[in-house]
């Protein structure tokens, strides 16, 4: 069985200084790697402004990683965000993995 192929993008505080942002950074990827999460790529977008504010904050530090595994590291990974204050908002989708399909070659068009 193929694992599957994960994004989870998050916000983090604006107020959080650089060594807390990869603390945190640091502390998700563990918990993906201790449920079995591989393929880890991680892209710290930096401090953004946020479309409307979130828990009275106008920007946030976006976070976003890419990875492969089990779905039920999801769940263990979500329940650490929601229960940390550095964390104000996150999202995770499941990425449409397309299939190797071969190639053939195109019919050629006889004339009449």
């Amino acid at each position: 069985m193929k694992p599957f192929v994960y994004e989870t993008m998050y916000i983090l505080r604006p107020d959080l200084n650089d060594e807390q942002v990869e603390q945190s950074i640091a502390k998700y990827e563990n918990i993906l790697r201790e449920q079995g999460g591989q393929n880890i790529e991680i892209q710290n977008r930096g401090k953004r402004r946020l479309a409307y504010d979130i828990a009275k904050h106008r920007e946030g530090i976006y976070v976003q990683m890419n990875y492969e595994g089990p779905g039920s590291q999801i769940a263990v990974l979500e329940r650490a965000m929601r229960i940390s204050d550095d964390v104000i908002r996150y999202l995770t989708i499941k990425e449409e993995v397309a299939p190797a399909i071969a190639e053939t070659p195109e019919p050629e068009l006889q004339e009449a």
